[in-house]
């Protein structure tokens, strides 16, 4: 078992999602031995996409400098294609996901890498993973109308193919026993 974990909150001390996403990942490594980590923090700064990037992806026949300007992306999804599952931890600023996120999730959602499209519209091509979404809030209760960061989030994931998404986390402080209860439901 692979997981790949993709930290997103710009706290790295008393950071409840980061911390969430420690006792879910100790759970997934107690039910799976030998279950290795590979950790990606988006925090720490990934580029918005441009000009030269977009002409990159929409390009059938790249260039040496396009396939430069894809590099990143490649190395991403080259992660999400290794893992057997994803631990995301998730703080929500403004209603939302932070903007690292959201830039990551841009630079991996590459035509016929992982998602394609056919006469039914966008299929996605990273199926058979799983996601575990563990969110913190301070205001924002997940899954209420003013949350935007787990539907977004959810179907985004759907759409380059993950489609089995467990979505754990809320306002407040950690609670062990209850996040995990949550997760085993």
């Amino acid at each position: 078992m692979k997981i790949l974990r993709i930290d997103s909150s710009a706290r790295y001390e008393k950071s409840v999602s980061r911390d969430r996403a420690d006792i879910i990942i100790e759970q997934i490594r107690s039910e799976h031995k030998g279950a290795t980590v590979v950790t990606r923090d988006v925090a720490k700064g990934l580029p918005f996409v441009d000009a030269k990037w977009v002409a990159a992806k929409n390009s059938q026949d790249r260039t040496t400098e396009q396939e430069k300007a894809l590099a990143l992306s490649y190395e991403l999804i080259e992660e999400l294609e290794a893992a057997d599952t994803y631990v995301f931890s998730i703080p929500v600023y403004n209603f939302s996901v932070p903007a690292t996120l959201k830039a990551w999730a841009d630079l991996v959602a590459l035509p016929r890498r992982t998602f394609r499209y056919t006469e039914d519209g966008p299929e996605g091509l990273l199926k058979g993973k799983r996601a575990v979404l563990v969110f913190a809030s301070g205001g924002t209760e997940i899954g209420s109308e003013i949350d935007y960061a787990s539907s977004w989030f959810e179907f985004f994931l759907g759409f380059i193919g993950v489609n089995d998404v467990t979505i754990l986390g809320g306002k407040g402080e950690i609670d062990r026993d209850a996040l995990l209860e949550a997760y085993n439901a």
